[in-house]
């Protein structure tokens, strides 16, 4: 790892006087997140997928990260990086389409069944009544998630990229706040901010809390699950629960998170 006051020299190289180097330099001293993401995204490949090709895309979307990267955004530049790398793998995934259709259809299910009883109840359903609105078992619904974590992507990245059109998908990072940006994108942006903490606080406690740990603070399952004192395995559910959830709560603006 280089020193802060090397890595302010490379930067002002790099972005001052165009050095490849100096670029080169930088996505080096960085290529320790590409591994690190690639692990959070996806637990456990399908069989058709190689973790070397999660690191190459990975390492595209850090190369992008190094080339946007403005400081005046004032964000760490980790932060912004990392979102990005997730954004391009998750997208050589999808590229892939190895989710299987019968995975598909039962997050949608899952997500419509909880927008229906939070609109019928005025608050989030709980495991319990979500399983009865369904006609199956408590441990039915664990496995049913279960599922559906393993089967598909399940990130926020799913809630903010849209599912067709031809326009450019957008990525956690894309909504981290641009100095540059002018008065139409700040309306949007904020629109898009606002849409999305909306969704969030509507989550319950444990699932919002696990949303903030994980995406905010950086924490791994394994991680929040001691916070939460409980096994890594829950807090993978009550995590692909609460993007469920937030899926079927943007489902109206979709709009919003899908550039033109």
């Amino acid at each position: 790892m280089l020193t802060p006051r090397a890595l302010e020299d490379l930067w002002s190289r790099f972005k001052n006087r165009g050095d490849q180097r100096a670029r080169g330099a930088i996505v080096d001293n960085y290529a320790y997140l590409v591994k690190i993401t690639a692990g959070r995204v996806v637990a456990n490949l399908p069989p058709n997928m190689d973790r070397d090709d999660l690191i190459t895309a990975g390492s595209m979307g850090l190369v992008k990260a190094v080339d946007q990267f403005d400081s005046g955004r004032q964000v760490k530049f980790e932060t912004y990086a990392i979102a990005l790398i997730r954004g391009a793998i998750l997208e050589s995934l999808r590229e892939d389409d190895w989710v299987p259709r019968s995975v598909r259809e039962r997050s949608r299910n899952l997500s419509r069944t909880m927008v229906e009883l939070e609109r019928e109840l005025g608050h989030a359903a709980s495991e319990e009544q979500i399983a009865e609105r369904m006609g199956i078992s408590t441990e039915e619904y664990a496995r049913i998630v279960s599922d559906v974590g393993r089967g598909a992507v399940t990130s926020l990245e799913d809630i903010l990229v849209g599912s067709g059109g031809d326009g450019e998908s957008l990525h956690v990072g894309d909504i981290l706040p641009d100095t540059a940006a002018g008065p139409t994108d700040e309306v949007e942006m904020r629109e898009r901010v606002r849409q999305l903490g909306l969704s969030i606080d509507r989550l319950p406690d444990r699932e919002r809390l696990v949303i903030a740990l994980y995406y905010y603070e950086g924490l791994t399952f394994k991680e929040i699950g001691k916070v939460l004192t409980v096994s890594e395995s829950r807090v993978y559910q009550l995590h692909t629960q609460a993007v469920i959830r937030m899926r079927g709560y943007l489902g109206r603006d979709r709009d919003l998170f899908r550039e033109s």
